[in-house]
Parts: C-alpha cells; structure tokens; sequence
C-alpha cells in the first residue's frame, strides 16, 4: 500500500526541506535545505526517528490529507492547525489516521512552520538532498493536487509535546568577524553592537534584510569589491547601507563587502524573526562560537530527552495537591451543571 500525504491546498512559500546539499558550493550550488534546522530536529525528536525531509510552510500552511494512517509533528513558528476541525497543539507530535484533514493556517509566532511526518517525505532525490532549491531551479514548491510520497514508519508514541525556547520574535545574534571586517571604520564596528536592526518585509530564502535605527553602514570602494565565496550567515552591506543576512539559498559567491557573519547556532532565530521585528549583533571570538556551536549540537542530541506527554498520567505528577483540580461545585439539582 502507498503512503502519501494528499495536498489540497498549499501556501505560496510550501517546499519540501531537509538539510540540504552540503559539497556543491564549488559547483555554484549552496547547502539551501531548511531554513530553520532546528526545527527539523524538533520534528524527528518528537517522533522518534532520524532527521528526514518535512514541509517548509513560510508564512501560511495549507490544507492536507492523509492518504493512510500517519504520524505527524508540528514544530517551528506556530501556526493555527486542527485535524478534522479540532485544534491541535503547535510543537507536539499528533496521529493523523488515513482520510483525516488537517488545516494549516497563518503563522502566529515566527515566519517558517514545518510539518514532519513519520517515515519522512520522499519525493524523488535531486543531487543526493530531496528538498526544493528554488533559486538553482532543483525541485518546485508544493502544490494543490500532489500526492506527496512517505516513507516506511517504524511506529512509535504519539501525543507527545516538546517545550522549546523563544527564537521567533527576533533578539540577539552573534556574530565573528568575515574576510573583509576590517575594511569597515573602527566607529562602523563598534556601532553595529550599539544599533537595534528591524527586519523588513523584505525577506526569502537568499536573504534578510535589516534596517538599521541609525546610521547607514558602508566602506568607501565598497561595490567594487572583487567578488568571492560566501556562506550562510554573511552580512552583505548594499548600496543603500541596509544589511542583508544571507541565507539557505544564498548565492555561492558575492562582491557586497561583509561586516560580520551570523553563527550557525543563531541563524534559526534570522530566519524565525518576522517582519518588524528587531535584531541585535554582538561580536564574539572564534573560540566563543566554537563553545557556542558545540553547546548547540549538543542540545539538539539533547532533544528527545526532553520529549513529554501532552497529557500527564496524575501518578506521575509529584506537586498534584498543589493545583487547581476542580472549578465550581453543584448542589446534585442541576444535572446539566
């Protein structure tokens, strides 16, 4: 029997996504995959499996179907979801039995919500990765009418939940020095620790823009700078001396001259932050983001340990007495009280 997810309706910015395709950027290809890997990760933690292909829904999800029994997990910014019409709790993980919809709405918190299955997606490899890279022309964004094939699911636990930090509404990001830091002023440097950035509507899976709340940022000669690789996470100062924080599909190389570079730890809250929201740099050395990439991975091996049960057995609850269990009391008159 096939397994597949029925697509009804889908989002403009739906694609499937995993980690990408590490190894091409010589060939002018980069990583692309997710834009919020930790999200992924939160995902196969809830259900109990190795890291797989999920749906990437920027900004709205869409309509869906199960075309057999299926595991889900909903992680990432927060969306309104309900399965056949009942709500559904946001980064948890939700049986979804053969014919059952699920709606998918706007997002509520951050920009980028995924939707895991168990088993994982599996449509057709492309370069050893199965997700969309739109910008090099390697798969296309979902759409109403595919039939979106699932892999073998081993089974295992359902209504499960999973308590996750705040990197959806923007904060702090740190940066270390790239290639060409130094040809910023001593003042420019300094001041991009001193300057809140708002996220501006101008936003994809390349790169974020940032709007500074002063003064625009920039080298005399910068645009002609000669052109050279770059990576996720890269400040590109434009033009206008608005930053971009290039992303997933960013492009392999570029002659915008960079100020700093986003670790890899900080980049799921770049890419959760939405629109308005605002943005801080603070400088670290090479060993901090080294502790801070190490601390990173660290969490998320440390990710299926802090799975719960969305609904506690009371045995196991050690403080019980000290909750509120009942609301109200009747007199034994009133039978539909």
């Amino acid at each position: 029997m096939s397994r597949e997810l029925i697509v009804h309706r889908a989002g403009p910015a739906v694609t499937v996504q995993d980690g990408g395709r590490p190894g091409w950027i010589a060939f002018g290809l980069s990583r692309g995959g997710a834009m919020d890997r930790l999200a992924l990760a939160e995902g196969a933690a809830l259900l109990g499996q190795g890291e797989t292909a999920a749906l990437e829904m920027g900004g709205v999800g869409g309509r869906f179907e199960a075309g057999c029994d299926l595991r889900i997990a909903l992680t990432g910014g927060a969306m309104r979801a309900s399965i056949d019409g009942a709500p559904v709790v946001w980064n948890a993980a939700h049986s979804l039995p053969k014919g059952a919809v699920l709606e998918i709405g706007p997002v509520q918190s951050g920009a980028y919500g995924y939707l895991s299955l168990g088993g994982g997606l599996e449509p057709e490899e492309l370069l050893g990765a199965r997700s969309a890279h739109l910008t090099a022309g390697l798969g296309r964004a979902v759409a109403a009418g595919d039939r979106l094939p699932v892999g073998a699911d081993r089974g295992g636990p359902v209504a499960r939940k999973l308590a996750v930090d705040d990197r959806f509404s923007g904060g702090a990001l740190r940066v270390v020095e790239s290639l060409q830091t130094r040809l910023f002023p001593e003042e420019q440097r300094r001041r991009l620790g001193e300057t809140t950035f708002t996220r501006d509507s101008r936003a994809n899976r390349m790169g974020v823009k940032l709007v500074p709340d002063g003064a625009p940022f920039g080298v005399d000669g910068g645009l002609s700078v000669v052109s050279e690789i770059i990576t996720p996470g890269d400040i590109q100062m434009t033009g206008d001396g608005a930053p971009f924080v290039l992303m997933a599909e960013c492009q392999t190389t570029g002659g915008y001259p960079r100020l700093a570079t986003v670790i890899p730890a900080d980049l799921p809250r770049v890419a959760q932050a939405p629109a308005g929201a605002e943005l801080r740099f603070s400088f670290v050395s090479m060993d901090e983001a080294l502790a801070a990439e190490s601390a990173y991975r660290a969490a998320l091996r440390d990710l299926p340990r802090r799975i719960e049960p969305l609904v506690r057995d009371p045995a196991d609850v050690a403080d019980l007495l000290s909750h509120k269990l009942v609301s109200g009391f009747s007199n034994g008159d009133y039978h539909d009280h």
